[in-house]
């Protein structure tokens, strides 16, 4: 194979007359007339290299075509070379050479080599390499079999063999484009392989192949070949618009390259751009109906437009002409997923990780399945599962400390956001995940030791550097100030700016928690649940108020998901979740009351926390605890300042408070406050001694 042209019909007669009409795909090959094509210049003189690399025609003929030549045999960059003169035949040399001459610039192009080359387009590879080989056996130094046939074997993913023909080819011809683009495709190939090793130099093994097709279109820039091996390597680097103008290139140089069309749909598939994306991918189709990578672009297209049934009919035909697919395992499963076949959905996913275990969206996919039927351990299990074939993504540790913190394993999600953060310190979910984590910790464990530790100064630490790194990010601001609020830091969150969508007032609603402005907290999370439409926006709300423990809202964003289609049978679990976390918080509540009656004071203060843990907005509660931190003895300053914070919330937690009763409140809390002033001042004294 040299360059990709559009195959048309080749007829061949061994007569004294014989008509051509051919421009071979693979090998590259153009033939008119009677059999030997005509000798042209070249375009550009400093192509010429080595043989006849520097041929400026777009075929095997001029590039990978004629017999091995030795380096002796390079052509002056002065001199243009003509090209070579190509004849057809069935084994022996035609038109214009006589049977035992040597003209110098015929190339011997068999009908067997364009026979292989019309099965390379119809993605019969394995037909195809074997008549090259038998071409190679007749004439060893046949080139345009022999890239044929490296092509073949590239395709077929018989990688090594494929590498070691175009060595072959580059040791007498080093400046060969095809030869240079093969042994780039067959890099690019390589990164499928789930060996570690290939993983962990894969941006290595990106940047040699990027060079190396490079190289083959600095000789020859109208190859299709290669500006599809070069979208390629764009493509997989992310680099999604230079792919796209590659592929586009590739389809106007051969417009009928069915690959080029897939691939190129496949990159506007990825930026979302479904109409082009479908229109190249039928075009594909109609080119090579056999071009499996285009079924699945297709069926992928449509499976992001809804379009579900005509999505299974084109991925099943691409599974049917590829079975080992793991793409279109992935999206069969995305497909169930959405029609509510989670069992089948699975058992695709599962497919996918068999084929390609280290690619981590079927482990999130499954682990997405396990968390909307309640059972977060195994959407663990399965994470860590992927976390063994992928230790350092950022991506999986984050997943694994969100669902961690969902389950209250709150040290288990404090350290996996901990590690996401240590490798990308601007990872702004992680961050805000932190600040939630500690949140929750502060309040479980309710002890002022916890905020002068070391723990938390790291915390903080890593959570002004995300701010530094993200100083825009609203979401991210509100979580720092929270941090502060909680280490009793004055935070005055109207100078970060009002909140401008359900994102951010969802932050500010946390930070307002923070700080016991309950009022402001309901305020913005009944917006946010106002805007909700749909069941997953109702359920993501809601499982992070039943997160944060702001049970009111919780319950409201279950009720409302419960109102809508698909979603009776989640938001039940939900409601369940609600009403066992209020009796558990009743419960401590009750023995608390019991327990401080019984002067157990100790032990009454760790029930009154862990009612105020689970539910955080029962006003009775915080003054019961508030009442109980007074009566320790012997009096300290953290004590009162909690009874003080204590005080503040039942009054946040109570609107109607008849104004009698809350002035007497608020001079009871100003008395405290004086003590615990001078309590402080007799702490530092005796700690200067």
């Amino acid at each position: 194979m040299a360059n990709r042209k559009s195959f048309k019909t080749v007829t061949f007669a061994l007569a004294a007359t014989i008509t051509l009409c051919a421009n071979s795909a693979w090998t590259g090959v153009s033939a008119h007339g009677s059999g030997v094509a005509k000798q042209q210049p070249k375009a550009q003189d400093n192509q010429s290299k080595t043989g006849v690399a520097g041929a400026s025609a777009r075929s095997a003929g001029a590039i990978a075509g004629q017999p091995f030549t030795s380096p002796n045999d390079a052509v002056t960059p002065a001199t243009p070379a003509p090209r070579p003169r190509i004849a057809y035949s069935e084994g022996v040399q035609i038109a214009a050479v006589k049977k035992g001459q040597t003209q110098k610039g015929t190339i011997r192009i068999t009908r067997e080599v364009v026979r292989a080359d019309s099965l390379m387009l119809g993605g019969k590879y394995d037909e195809a390499a074997d008549l090259y080989k038998g071409e190679m056996g007749k004439n060893p130094n046949l080139a345009p079999a022999a890239v044929g046939y490296g092509m073949a074997l590239a395709k077929l993913y018989k990688l090594d063999a494929a590498d070691e023909t175009f060595n072959k080819i580059l040791a007498t011809d080093p400046q060969n484009p095809m030869a240079h683009a093969g042994k780039a495709m067959i890099m690019v190939n390589r990164l499928s392989s789930s060996s570690g090793t290939v993983i962990k130099n894969r941006d290595a093994t990106l940047h040699s192949a990027e060079a190396e097709v490079k190289q083959a279109l600095n000789i020859d820039p109208g190859m299709p070949e290669g500006h599809l091996t070069l979208g390629n390597i764009y493509k997989e680097e992310g680099r999604l618009d230079e792919s796209i103008a590659e592929f586009k290139q590739a389809t106007q140089l051969d417009p009928k390259f069915s690959e080029a069309f897939s691939a190129l749909g496949i990159a506007q598939l990825n930026k979302e751009q479904y109409a082009d994306s479908v229109s190249d991918f039928k075009t594909a189709i109609s080119l090579n109906s056999g071009n499996s990578t285009a079924h699945y672009g297709l069926g992928r297209a449509y499976y992001k437009q809804g379009l579900n049934d005509d999505a299974l009919k084109e991925l099943n035909t691409s599974l049917y002409q590829f079975r080992n697919s793991a793409p279109v395992h992935l999206t069969l499963g995305d497909v169930y997923a959405a029609q509510g076949n989670t069992v089948a959905a699975v058992k695709e996913y599962q497919e996918t990780i068999r084929i390609k275990p280290e690619n981590p969206d079927a482990y999130f996919h499954i682990a997405d399945i396990r968390e909307s039927r309640g059972d977060l351990e195994l959407s663990i299990s399965e994470l860590r599962s992927a976390l063994e074939m992928m230790p350092n993504n950022p991506d999986l540790h984050l997943r694994v400390a969100d669902a961690s913190l969902k389950l209250e394993k709150l040290d288990d999600a404090i350290k996996e956001y901990n590690t996401v953060l240590a490798a990308t310190p601007g990872n702004a979910p992680a961050a805000k995940g932190l600040t939630r984590a500690y949140y929750l910790k502060a309040n479980k464990e309710a002890g002022s030791s916890f905020f002068v530790s070391n723990e938390f100064e790291n915390a903080q630490g890593m959570i002004d550097k995300a701010v530094a790194l993200n100083p825009n990010d609203m979401e991210l601001r509100l979580a720092q100030a929270k941090l502060r609020s909680m280490a009793g830091t004055p935070v005055d969150l109207s100078k970060l700016g009002t909140p401008s969508n359900d994102g951010e007032r969802v932050a500010y609603a946390e930070a307002c928690l923070a700080q016991n402005k309950f009022t402001e907290a309901d305020q913005a999370m009944q917006q946010v649940i106002g805007n909700v439409t749909d069941t997953k926006q109702a359920f993501a709300v809601a499982d992070l108020a039943l997160m944060i423990k702001d049970l009111p809202n919780a319950e409201a964003a279950y009720r409302k998901a419960n109102n809508m289609p698909g979603g009776q049978d989640r938001a039940t679990r939900g409601l369940a979740l609600v009403a066992k976390a209020k009796d558990v918080a009743r419960q401590d509540d009750t023995l608390a009351d019991d327990l401080s009656r019984r002067s157990q004071l100790g032990s009454a203060i760790d029930k009154y926390h862990a009612s105020i843990y689970e539910n955080p907005k029962v006003g009775d509660t915080r003054m019961g605890l508030a009442k109980t931190l007074e009566r320790l003895k012997p009096e300290a300053s953290k004590d009162l300042r909690e009874a003080i914070a204590q005080y503040k919330a039942y009054e946040a937690l109570t609107p109607n408070i008849p104004p009698k009763e809350l002035e007497k409140l608020n001079k009871h809390i100003d008395s405290i406050n004086n003590k615990a002033y001078k309590l402080e001042q007799k702490e530092k004294d005796k700690g200067r001694r």
